[in-house]
């Protein structure tokens, strides 16, 4: 499997930016456009909006227009970017206007911007339009200057990630009146000269912003670091997104970095709906202006922001204040008042929320968990209480006094607040009990009256007692519950890591990854594998036992999307601004820009929360680590394959250079000599002369074959030829080719009493017979005994050759069959001898499915050994 890298040569974008519309942005984009045209570029038109201006509509209509996509959602029907289109015809250049504006349903991606970005990550050029009043983080000032809020949106990550922006400046009364002199049923702006001059004066800060960021990154890169670090506090408050906002700009202006902190509590867990969907968009507007996102849990709000922000060096805090209240003896100090004891040495900016002031009707919400009561939770108070008036009537009978009957009513809704999960279980049962105990036990008996006025005073401490307890009693269980699912995250986060280390290939990698999701998630899994920059058929992962149905999530349109996050290294699915209708959201497994796979979770139904975010990133980031170490492994393992080809390369020449040089020096001379004097040579010199010649011409075509055979057999070219033969014949064929200098020595073939068949490429295996029986002349004195004999094994037939010669030391032994490795020396360059042979048969045989071996023989000698497959003859009739 391997990785995706993204492409090289990304694409620049080019801003033309204004203060507002008839600023002359898309004018100017016309005309630079033209000097690229010029300068040889291939431009092309992706969306140009003329809006009436008759010198724009001329100089767009210059340049080659692609076909718009109609999205029919109203009259007339909205014309929008064919992106497939411009991905085909990958120009150099594109021209797309209003980079703030909002796709409608149907598009792939929710924002124009977002199309941009995937043209410049295909390499694509783009030069666009954008009015200042659209950048994310200067909503609050827009909407103070112009009375309102503007829906189209640009993040200012993608202002600022620019690679030049031209800044179209107008005087706001020369704008005005450009306005009135253009054609009837044109635009006209609303703003008046001050508005118009106040965005003015917004753009040009802006853009000196930008200036200002690109300076400060090029002075980090030569080793200048800041020490402000801002914290600001995340909520589901509606104003939260304007601190967010001022966060962002303020992080701006200091040069620095921040972070947004949200704190979750046991409230929030039964919160409303429309609060828990309102901070998810407030997480996405920080993620998008650059906040780093973190979560911690606690109740205590103030202490856990203080101490995150003393653990994290924190030097501001921006935090929230919905109203001024007066100050009172009896008034808890306020969240903000806490904030200020606890981190004294902070800076903490508190941004109040005027529009929280204004009167306004209370909206309709619906009841939520806190307030309801399970009958199995009931049941559990009723059985606890009726317990407790039981103890009640024993203590009474024993003449226990009336305070042992209160703690153990006390003790009763404790014990309730543990068993049940509804903390008004708790407030029940308090009043409950304190009623119970009245009729039961005071006097009047079975009344719930008193004769004593002082009774009053007792339930009511009884009351405010046992309210106390169950309360504390609910908050301890939540703790409980909270801690034991963070320890069981963290234990799967743990045997996530040591699975995965333990892991053999990326496969197991991504079902191992994809098996722990399942059980931290309970959502149902898709994994695609990225191989050669193409995803692989999706794997599902169900988390039902039962398992799920595969047809939903494994459609085309599913892998399109997964298709589209590999290539764009970039999260995409339900919940985001891209293929947001899909079933899952996709998460790519990278390192840096590697893409490894795929991997999508089922949240149509159920988004993921934060804490959930930041514990799949944490897998994800497990699950590339342990990938991009198989990918080095693997690529460790391959280099020291290669640096040992290499020096087998390096051997392979040194033992040329000598075992070539002496047949052929030997044989160029023995036939100079004849050339020359042969009439001066008896016939018998000439005929050793002539053999002479023989044997060394026939050693190099045996070096040359064995060279080949290695060579095929090594790269898995070579086809075995089998038949069945006997093997009698397949000896005494090897005999007739052995070298021969064998006529000095004994040769011994002790035949079975049956004929033995085998199942073999019968040229490799005399091969094999001819490389030993060489090898066994070369290496014993002259006269040794060669023993050669045969017999059948089960499925395989032995074959072991013999010699009483001096034998194979022990350290030689292991080696002995490794290619250019002889005995009496590790790289051959004495003898004729490369090392060749014995490591031929061991491949050969090895093909064959067989084994080779070498022993000592008793008193002296060696003895090798292989096997080869047995055969048998098929009667026909």
């Amino acid at each position: 499997m391997a990785p995706m890298t993204r492409s090289e040569s990304k694409g620049s974008l080019t801003i033309f930016a204004g203060y507002a519309p008839g600023s002359g942005k898309t004018y100017a984009m016309l005309e630079a456009a033209e000097r690229a045209r010029q300068a040889g570029a291939v431009v092309v038109s992706g969306l140009v909006a003329a809006n009436g201006w008759p010198q724009t509509q001329l100089m767009a209509d210059r340049f080659e227009t692609l076909p718009c996509k109609q999205i029919q959602q109203g009259t007339p029907a909205s014309m929008e970017i064919d992106l497939d289109a411009a991905l085909h015809r990958m120009p150099q250049l594109i021209l797309i206007d209003d980079l703030s504006h909002q796709n409608p349903d149907g598009c792939r991606h929710k924002k124009r911007y977002q199309d941009i970005e995937e043209l410049l990550k295909a390499g694509i050029d783009v030069y666009t339009t954008l009015d200042i009043q659209h950048i994310e983080s200067l909503q609050d000032t827009v909407s103070a200057i112009i009375g309102h809020g503007l829906p189209e949106r640009v993040p200012d990550s993608v202002f600022d990630a620019a690679d030049r922006v031209e800044f179209a400046d107008l005087e706001p009364q020369d704008l005005l009146d450009r306005l009135k002199s253009k054609q009837p049923g044109a635009l006209s702006s609303p703003l008046s000269v001050t508005q118009l001059n106040a965005l003015r004066e917004l753009g040009l800060r802006r853009c000196a912003d930008r200036i200002a960021l690109h300076t400060r990154k090029a002075q980090k890169q030569a080793g200048y670091r800041t020490h402000e670090h801002i914290l600001v506090c995340l909520s589901s408050a509606p104003s939260n997104a304007k601190i967010i906002r001022t966060a962002a700009r303020m992080a701006g202006a200091f040069r620095c970095g921040f972070t947004a902190l949200f704190v979750e509590t046991k409230q929030f867990q039964w919160g409303f709906q429309a609060d828990k969907d309102r901070l998810r968009s407030n997480i996405r507007l920080a993620e998008q202006l650059g906040a780093s996102i973190e979560t911690v849990y606690g109740d205590d709000i103030p202490y856990q922001i203080a101490e995150f922000a003393r653990l994290s060096g924190v030097t501001k805090i921006m935090i929230g204040r919905s109203g001024i209240s007066r100050r009172t003896i009896f008034r808890a100090p306020s969240l903000t008042e806490r904030l200020i004891e606890l981190a004294p040495e902070l800076d903490i900016h508190i941004i109040p929320d005027n529009g929280l002031n204004k009167r306004t009707a209370p909206a309709y919400r619906e009841p939520t968990r806190l307030l309801s009561v399970s009958l199995c939770d009931l049941v559990k108070s009723v059985l606890l209480l009726l317990l407790a008036t039981l103890v009640g009537f024993l203590f009474f009978k024993l003449g226990f006094t009336e305070a042992n009957i209160i703690t153990i009513y006390i003790l009763s809704v404790m014990l309730i607040s543990v068993a049940t999960k509804s903390p008004v279980c708790s407030f029940i049962s308090s009043a409950a009990s304190v009623l119970i105990f009245n009729f039961f036990f005071t006097e009047p008996r079975y009344s719930l009256h008193a004769y004593d006025s002082g009774y009053l005073v007792t339930f009511l401490v009884m009351f405010i007692a046992a309210l106390i307890t169950g309360s504390l009693a609910t908050k301890l269980k939540s703790h409980a519950q909270r801690a034991a699912q963070v320890a069981w995250r963290t234990k799967l986060l743990f045997e996530t890591n040591q699975s995965l280390q333990k892991a053999m290939d990326q496969s197991e990698i991504m079902a191992i990854t994809a098996r722990q999701l399942v059980r931290l998630f309970q959502r149902d899994i898709v994994v695609y594998r990225a191989e050669n920059g193409v995803l692989s058929q999706p794997i599902l992962f169900c988390a039902a036992e039962e398992g799920c149905s595969d047809t939903p999530y494994t459609s085309a349109k599913e892998q399109a999307v997964a298709q589209w996050v590999m290539k764009n290294n970039r999260r995409a699915g339900t919940g985001t601004e891209t293929f947001s209708d899909s079933l899952c959201v996709y998460w790519s497994v990278r390192i840096g820009d590697r893409v490894y796979g795929v991997i999508g979770i089922a949240a149509k139904a159920k988004p993921l929360d934060s804490f959930e975010n930041g514990i799949l990133l944490s897998v994800l980031g497990e699950c590339a680590l342990a990938l991009e170490n198989q990918k080095n492994a693997q690529e460790k393992e391959a280099a020291a394959v290669l640096a040992k080809n290499e020096q087998l390369r390096a051997n392979l020449l040194r033992s040329i250079s000598h075992d070539l040089r002496t047949p052929l020096t030997a044989i160029s001379g023995n036939a100079s000599n004849l050339l020359s004097n042969g009439k001066l040579f008896d016939a018998q010199t000439k005929e050793q002369m002539y053999t002479d010649i023989y044997d060394d011409a026939m050693w190099l075509i045996n070096l040359v074959e064995n060279l080949l055979s290695v060579s095929r057999l090594e790269e898995g070219r070579m086809n075995l030829h089998m038949s069945t033969e006997l093997m009698d014949e397949v000896i005494a064929e090897a005999l007739r080719h052995i070298n021969r200098k064998s006529a000095d020595y004994h040769l011994i073939v002790r035949e079975p009493d049956e004929y033995i068949l085998v199942q073999i490429d019968v040229r490799l295996i005399v091969q094999v017979l001819i490389n030993i029986i060489d090898n066994a002349i070369k290496y014993t004195p002259v006269g040794s005994d060669i023993r050669i004999e045969w017999k059948k094994q089960g499925d395989f037939v032995l074959v072991s050759i013999a010699d009483n010669g001096p034998g194979i030391s022990d350290e030689a032994k292991p080696h002995i069959f490794e290619m250019f490795y002889s005995a009496s020396a590790k790289i051959a360059d004495s003898r004729r001898s490369m090392g060749l042979g014995l490591a031929l048969c061991k491949s050969i045989v090895n093909a064959h499915g067989g084994e080779i071996s070498v022993a000592d023989q008793i008193p002296h000698g060696t003895i090798f050994t292989f096997s080869i497959p047995s055969g048998e003859v098929e009667l026909h009739e």
